[in-house]
């Protein structure tokens, strides 16, 4: 991903050959539902977007569902991502919304290169799919403006291991989550939110709140209540959320990182 090793940026996941699939099975479900909501409901408490006219830089943000979203708020938002289908789709939403939407097809690597930053950068399960993540942070922290805040999400090793657990994968387990073939939309290295913690530290980031999102929507012994009970299961998601121990729990964990002035 950086310039002394140049093959590894061929690692960093591009999801062209799959931008449909992602669409379907991920965006939407109630999956995809909950975590759009848990999101907005932590950025929305950000100073950065009390008033429209912001700023906003979402970096890896694929067919750009919080892009959308903030772009009808009144925000400036450049979009970008790998992906030149998944950004042609937020396009065509974009276009269908009467949205103005800012889109490029950079790699973070090129946005730090080009020096752009904002008062508000987004990074959404982005860092997983990457070689080289403790790098992503350093590039990241010289995308935010000085007293700009970080909106980074990432996929939970923790919560992976203790859902395959409760699944009864239990040879998977103790592979330490090795898979025997590819499985293309779930992230082959989930990261530790130890690991995680001390690179945004190290990098000079204040960590400002913890979430965890998906936090009970994955261990229900009862599929079927995600769909039928989902407007419930996201007021409980939402109330517990940031509460130990269930914020580690969340497949997925999202930090507000604060750079100082």
């Amino acid at each position: 991903m950086t310039k002394k090793n140049p093959a590894k940026t061929k690692s960093d996941r591009n999801f062209d050959s799959i931008a449909a699939k992602f669409q379907q099975n991920i965006y939407n479900t109630t999956k995809g539902r909950l975590r759009q909501l848990v999101l907005q409901r932590d950025l929305l408490e950000l100073p950065q977007l009390q008033q429209p006219g912001g700023r906003v830089l979402d970096v890896g943000g694929g067919q750009g569902q919080l892009a959308l979203w903030l772009a009808g708020l009144g925000h400036q938002v450049l979009l970008t991502d790998l992906s030149g289908e998944m950004l042609a789709l937020a396009q065509q939403a974009a276009k269908e919304q009467q949205l103005s939407l800012q889109i490029q097809q950079w790699s973070l690597q090129q946005l730090a290169e080009q020096q752009q930053s904002a008062p508000l950068v987004l990074c959404h399960a982005v860092l997983e799919w990457l070689a080289e993540p403790a790098e992503a942070i350093r590039q990241l922290y010289q995308l935010v403006e000085p007293g700009g805040v970080l909106s980074l999400m990432f996929y939970n090793v923790d919560a992976k291991r203790f859902s395959n657990i409760v699944y009864g994968n239990f040879n998977y387990v103790l592979r330490d989550l090795a898979y025997k073939k590819k499985v293309s939309l779930s992230p082959q290295n989930p990261l530790d939110p130890r690991a995680v913690a001390d690179w945004c530290q190290q990098a000079g980031f204040i960590q400002l709140s913890k979430t965890g999102v998906r936090c009970f929507h994955d261990y229900l012994r009862d599929r079927s209540e995600q769909e039928t009970e989902f407007d419930k299961l996201l007021e409980v998601e939402l109330r517990y959320n940031r509460t130990e121990p269930y914020a580690s729990l969340g497949r997925y964990q999202h930090l507000l990182l604060k750079k100082p002035a």
